[in-house]
């Protein structure tokens, strides 16, 4: 079921399904901040700006791996025609997501990640 509505909002952007979805003891892991982003509302503005930089025709999950209420799901996109490979490590509890964390590879994505979600973050 969360999987389910995850995909969902990365298909749609729909940020309305984040309301239900998000715990409000979310703990969100960024892959160029060091410290842990801690509630609802913090790591919903991080996945919505993530939204806006990184779903768009391109991004797609190639892989999925889950056990009970965790799952690691790898994708890739392209950014500024750079390519961009991935991992959502996420875990649940109620049917709703608990922690999200995010690694990213190459380098050259990773910088070019920061740069446009520092663009997005800094007007929030």
């Amino acid at each position: 079921m969360v999987l389910e509505r995850w995909h969902n909002f990365v298909k749609t952007k729909d940020a309305s399904i984040l309301d239900s979805l998000i715990s409000e003891d979310a703990v969100f892991y960024s892959p160029v901040v060091h410290t842990p982003q801690r509630g609802n509302k913090i790591t919903k503005i991080y996945l919505k700006a993530a939204a806006e930089v990184l779903f768009s025709n391109s991004f797609k999950y190639i892989n999925e791996i889950h056990k009970d209420n965790h799952a690691i799901c790898e994708f890739e996109c392209k950014l500024d025609d750079i390519y961009i490979n991935g991992i959502d490590i996420i875990s649940w509890d109620n049917n709703k997501i608990i922690t999200f964390k995010v690694m990213v590879r190459p380098l050259k994505g990773i910088l070019l990640l920061k740069d446009k979600m520092a663009s997005i973050l800094v007007n929030k």
